[in-house]
């Protein structure tokens, strides 16, 4: 199972053959909820997803944790597979 924050971040991979990108979606589109079929199936059918990225970093209690990097858009051309993506280190909240 993923790992969750507190109010609720769901962190998924978005792979495609060059690369995986770990990311949330936006709060306009939680209401697609944690299923990874349902993410996958909407970003093929809109072409585009836009979704927060992910990255580790170094809180300020020293600790690793995942955190919102950026918003892009992800593109159903040449995205293989979205699934849950679980983490040992804590997960940042969207703001």
């Amino acid at each position: 199972m993923p790992a969750f924050a507190a109010e609720g971040t769901k962190l998924f991979s978005f792979v495609n053959e060059n690369e995986e990108i770990v990311a949330a979606l936006t709060p306009g589109d939680a209401a697609l909820g944690d299923d990874a079929g349902a993410i996958g199936k909407a970003l093929h059918e809109r072409g585009t997803l836009k979704v927060w990225r992910y990255a580790v970093r170094e809180a300020k209690d020293g600790e690793l944790e995942q955190a919102p990097l950026k918003q892009i858009s992800v593109q159903a051309e040449g995205t293989l597979r979205v699934e849950p993506y679980a983490t040992p280190l804590r997960i940042v909240p969207l703001q």
